[in-house]
């Protein structure tokens, strides 16, 4: 007997995103609710097309288009969240990577049956696109297509058996067969001739040809008005801005009717657009290129038993057989004109065109479109089998070491994370720390997303235990702990710092929603006291902070404490630095590329060019004094480097590495400067051998790193802080690697000293 379908998640866009996609996506999951009942749960996940947009319900999850990372939080999401199916609404432009190949990410990992529902196939199964579309088929179990040739299309070209593909028409809304009198007197239209185009406004419309045509129809009836409702679409306006629709008044001043057209400039409501379709006498769509499959607007209009006059793209094609509309050339106005005149002109073939269309479109409408999605859930369903990474996706990231935790579990135990060890074996004595556990929860959280796992989980609880014993009833806390789990001290500011970044990590990408709750709780109860913390703690503080924003961006007490953070930090800086000294203290000391990240990372989620801009500048200055041209030789604690003074070149420690991979990575979000992730591979690679004795630090028979690159050698103790470190740059790079666009042959065998004054670019998504 086949499970009852009782949860499901749909990947698709939503509003307030303004596209047909969203829209589509609202009216179907209504459909089905209504259809199921109340017995169906759905929740959205939606894709992002912008920083500004705030989703509603049903919205759980929010993916950035192309944020790599995001599609595999949100499969982590949707497996526990215990949905019994995933439907996607696909569409190529909502999804990143090459031909929107990342949304082939997220589904790869999920465990649940998954419904796809193409808006668009194309015929080039070679192209990018192409490709995509052909792993989409064989990732799902069912896939739906609004007409046959759709169907014909799948099987055809791209070998997909008849058994997996459905068919089901474009839903519609339940409209009425009414004159358009009484709805013209409404809009203020009474007396005369009108004829409609709706939907975001593009060069894909072909609105300049239907003006030409309607140059000749106000010829015959000068009453006749056009009216072209709908804004320009977003993506339209990122690139060109309104230069279409300029372009088109020009046009119409220039045809001579310009009293003949009407633009109504915005995203209508559904009783607005109900409106003008009552109000329409005939509906136009004069797209200039076949390539589309479904059209919204046209289904519609025939809902609304509207005349209509279209060009033959392929979803015309269908819906317009067997007299229910008019199909003309592409491209040509006169034919245009000629079926709308005569359409003005012959009442009989006027009316029997309406009916055709209206009883055509009784077809489609969003109940029984609801009831055939639910019939077709209702399918017995197969096992899920995890299909393999393409040998493409693969190559991304196969010159990288596998994640192994090996190491890491022989260091925990069931209280936490060991510090210290001889070789590899856990030195007792020495207990346990809340810097290594808060390091462990970013290494396990970030694992987690990536490649999930029940153990991966229980190893994250334990480390959210420690830290939620180590902190006091007034939000201070503990560092270290001796074995037999007593505290050796009072407080220690950089743990506490290093212990918020952590729990935002978790708050930002948990591994499941109820972490959210219990991890907030600790985060909160110690975020008052990030004022009082060291300049690290601070650093350490706001790139938590900024991962807690990532899940509420509207908790205004976080962005106030932030920003006072990042003022003190910025306040800092400005008083060590001069013309040869870009820092924020008069010696480059320890856990230094913290710091800089730390006021990157602010920039971008404050919005602060002054924190991106001095971020830069200091990242900037360290990889001066680190990168030698060949490999980074990072500041050695064996004396540091004063101000005016000479460098330490031994003992380099690996949480230097490290920090210096987030920055450099966090560098590049903030100035899409390729070169910074190209040295942020280069800062990885410090752990491989690609540093000063050409030893690798990172040891591949244990899964541990070394303490220390020291002048004859490693330091060979393998403890939880250059563990974690590795790891933490380990996962860092592996998605950097999975998103980069490196540039081939670029020069980084100098120094870099990129100008602030322009390529900073503030608060965007890269």
């Amino acid at each position: 007997m086949n499970k009852k379908i009782k949860r499901i998640a749909v990947i698709s866009s939503f509003p307030p995103r303004k596209c047909g996609i969203a829209t589509f996506t609202c009216d179907l999951i209504s459909s089905i609710e209504a259809q199921a009942d109340g017995e169906i749960e759905i929740f959205g996940i939606a894709m992002r097309s912008d920083d500004e947009t705030e989703f509603n319900d049903p919205v759980k999850f929010e993916i950035r288009r192309n944020v790599r990372s995001d599609y595999f939080n949100a499969a982590e999401y949707i497996n526990c969240s215990h949905v019994d199916l995933v439907v996607l609404e696909h569409e190529f432009g909502l999804f990143g990577g090459n031909g929107g190949k990342l949304i082939n990410v997220l589904l790869r990992k999920l465990s649940a049956p998954i419904v796809t529902t193409l808006h668009t196939v194309i015929e080039e199964s070679g192209s990018a696109m192409g490709r995509v579309l052909a792993e989409l088929c064989e990732l799902s179990w069912k896939i739906v297509v609004m007409n046959m040739r759709g169907v014909g299309m799948l099987e055809d070209i791209y070998g997909v058996s008849s058994k997996k593909i459905e068919l089901i028409p474009h839903g519609i809304p339940e409209m009425e067969y009414v004159e358009s009198e009484s709805f013209k007197f409404r809009l203020g239209l009474e007396n005369r001739k009108t004829i409609l185009t709706f939907g975001l406004l593009g060069r894909s419309k072909g609105i300049e040809v239907m003006l030409k045509a309607l140059s000749k129809i106000a010829q015959q009836y000068p009453e006749v008005l056009y009216l072209v409702v709908g804004a320009t679409h977003p993506e339209v306006l990122k690139w060109e801005g309104e230069a279409y629709r300029f372009g088109l008044y020009r046009l119409a001043r220039e045809l001579g009717i310009a009293g003949n057209v009407s633009f109504q400039n915005r995203f209508c409501s559904d009783s607005e657009l109900e409106d003008f379709l009552y109000a329409a006498d005939v509906y136009v769509t004069p797209y200039p290129n076949a390539q589309q499959l479904t059209s919204g607007t046209l289904a519609r209009a025939m809902g609304a038993g509207k005349a209509i006059v279209s060009t033959p793209y392929w979803a015309a094609q269908e819906l317009l057989a067997k007299g229910r509309g008019r199909i003309i050339e592409f491209d040509n106005s006169d034919q245009i004109a000629a079926s709308i005149l005569e359409l003005f002109s012959n009442e009989t073939l006027y009316n029997n065109m309406r009916r055709r269309a209206y009883q055509y479109g009784l077809l489609m409408t969003w109940p029984k479109v609801g009831a055939a999605y639910l019939k077709l859930f209702a399918m017995r369903r197969p096992e899920v089998v995890a299909v393999p990474a393409s040998a493409q996706e693969g190559m991304l990231i196969s010159e990288l070491p596998a994640v192994s935790i090996a190491h890491m579990r022989r260091l925990t135990d069931d209280t936490g994370i060991l510090q210290h060890t001889k070789y590899t074996i856990p030195q007792r004595e020495f207990g346990y720390c809340t810097d290594d556990n808060a390091r462990a929860m970013v290494v396990m959280c970030k694992f987690h997303s990536l490649f999930g796992g029940l153990e991966a989980l229980d190893l994250l609880n334990r480390y959210i235990s420690f830290c939620q014993g180590a902190q006091d009833n007034d939000g201070l806390v503990h560092n270290f702990m001796s074995y037999d789990r007593k505290w050796c001290d009072v407080v220690s500011h950089d743990a506490l710092g290093r212990m918020l970044w952590g729990l935002g990590t978790i708050i930002a990408s948990p591994p499941e929603e109820k972490y959210v709750s219990v991890v907030k709780e600790i985060f909160d109860k110690s975020v008052k006291h990030v004022a009082a913390q060291s300049p690290r703690g601070k650093a350490y503080s706001i790139i938590g902070m900024a991962q807690y924003l990532a899940q509420f961006a509207g908790a205004s007490e976080i962005k106030r404490t932030m920003n006072q953070a990042c003022s003190e930090l910025f306040t800092m800086y400005e008083e060590h630095s001069c013309e040869k000294w870009d820092w924020f203290e008069n010696a480059i000391t320890y856990d230094n590329a913290i710091v800089p990240c730390a006021m990157l990372t602010a920039g971008k989620s404050l919005g602060e060019e002054r924190f991106a801009r001095a971020g830069i500048k200091m990242c900037d200055f360290l990889v001066s004094h680190t990168w030698n041209g060949n490999n980074f030789s990072f500041v050695g604690n064996n004396g540091w480097l004063p101000k005016n003074g000479k460098k330490a070149s031994f003992d380099q420690q690996p949480l230097e590495a490290a920090a210096s991979v987030l920055m450099l990575k966090a560098a590049y979000d903030v100035s899409s400067q390729a070169c910074y992730l190209s040295l942020s591979r280069k800062a990885f690679d410090w752990f491989l051998g690609a540093n000063d004795l050409g030893i690798a630090v990172y040891d591949f028979k244990t899964n541990g790193c070394c303490d220390a690159l020291e002048q004859n050698g490693v330091n060979i103790n393998q403890g939880a802080e250059s563990t974690l470190s590795f790891l933490m740059a380990l996962l860092a790079t592996t998605e950097s690697n999975s998103v980069r666009t490196e540039v081939a042959g670029m020069d980084i065998a100098r120094p870099i000293y990129i100008s602030t004054t322009s390529q900073v670019e503030v608060g965007s998504e890269k």
